[in-house]
């Protein structure tokens, strides 16, 4: 009996522990701005402007989040192409896990295309999943997974990728065999300049990078963006 009670109340703990963990910011978690001032933000799922073509559940406020270990390491990408005259533009950052649940029901919804003569012309909705540009649980919600792309630092206008954030379709992939020679240039100089300080690129989506000695591989947090 003693037994049963002392187990009841370890799994009461671990239940109030993922509570709060998924209702408040772990402490080594930071705002990318108070680590990275310089660092340019647009951060797409606050806003209208994605692929469902509406604000997205979990995003409060257009902040980006990081764990501690990425922001640091991302501030070392920022500062090494800094001295090359550019800079980082952040599109999304930690994602709860509601936004993720978010995208799984916008995509279930296949009436809703609002969004889809911008960012997936010539995929079907319903394909998104089966294409990898959409799953049921993803790396941004452990933290250390960043949307970003190259800013020139004299106008602060973004660099041609060859292809616009968010873009279901071929022109997203790393190597994508149609880009003119500096798109594939400027793709290679963020790949570089994110590999150089730990950070591993998604082939499918050339804005995408997670960091290596990410500290939660496992953990999907669900704090509200705010």
């Amino acid at each position: 009996m003693k037994f049963n009670l002392c187990l009841i109340f370890a799994l009461s703990l671990s239940t109030l522990s993922l509570s709060a963990q998924e209702k408040t910011m772990p402490s080594d978690f930071v705002y990318v701005k108070d680590i990275i001032p310089t660092i340019s933000l647009e951060m797409r799922y606050f806003g209208s402007h994605n692929f469902t073509g509406r604000p997205i559940q979990g995003y409060e406020k257009p902040v980006a989040i990081l764990t501690k270990r990425a922001a640091l390491a991302l501030q070392q990408v920022e500062n090494h192409l800094n001295k090359k005259g550019l800079g980082l533009k952040i599109f999304d950052a930690y994602r709860p896990q509601r936004a993720v649940d978010n995208f799984k029901t916008w995509s279930l919804n296949t009436n809703d295309t609002i969004a889809k003569r911008e960012f997936y012309p010539l995929i079907n909705k319903k394909n998104l999943f089966n294409l990898g540009f959409i799953a049921s649980k993803s790396g941004h919600s452990r933290g250390s997974t960043v949307d970003l792309t190259l800013i020139s630092l004299k106008d602060h206008k973004e660099i041609d990728m060859g292809g616009p954030f968010d873009f279901f379709g071929a022109v997203s992939h790393h190597h994508y065999a149609h880009l003119t020679v500096q798109q594939k240039e400027n793709r290679k100089i963020l790949k570089e300049a994110m590999a150089k300080f730990g950070f591993k690129a998604y082939d499918k989506e050339w804005w995408h990078y997670t960091l290596q000695d990410e500290p939660y591989r496992k953990t999907y947090f669900d704090f509200i963006v705010k």
